[in-house]
């Protein structure tokens, strides 16, 4: 199980990288008035989008697994629900960002940079609170 918890905070890590990384594109892009630009950040944004989505599925068939693994353990703990939660609201995050990217590609933004600037920051606090629920454990 050991590889398993490998393979997911390996995961983990490339999905947290892209939810970084495609909400910055989103900010550029709102700034621009350029088509060359617009063109180049939708681009990025949908083969970025398309490349990490596989990988926040491979985060939650692991951390199934995982789970499954440690079922006894994890079925009564508090923070493990809360966890649970966090990344789920992570995933809707994720799946808007998918939104977004084929909002931008069509040339039908309507928020500004300062929108942007504010939601690249969503998955750091998810980042966080799950970090938290894993290595503190509250609520145990």
């Amino acid at each position: 199980m050991e590889w398993v918890k490998v393979f997911h905070l390996m995961m983990f890590t490339s999905w947290f990288a892209g939810l970084f990384y495609l909400p910055r594109l989103f900010v550029n892009h709102a700034m621009t008035q350029d088509a060359a630009v617009h063109q180049q950040l939708s681009l990025m944004e949908g083969k970025l989008y398309r490349f990490v989505t596989p990988i926040m599925l491979l985060t939650i068939i692991s951390g199934i697994i995982l789970g499954y693994d440690l079922w006894a353990y994890v079925q009564h703990a508090l923070w493990f629900w809360f966890k649970v939660a966090v990344v789920m609201l992570l995933v809707v995050y994720h799946l808007y960002c998918g939104h977004l990217v084929k909002v931008f590609a069509q040339g039908k933004n309507t928020r500004d940079h300062v929108f942007y600037r504010f939601f690249n920051e969503i998955p750091v606090l998810g980042l966080v609170a799950v970090l938290i629920f894993i290595i503190i454990r509250p609520f145990s």
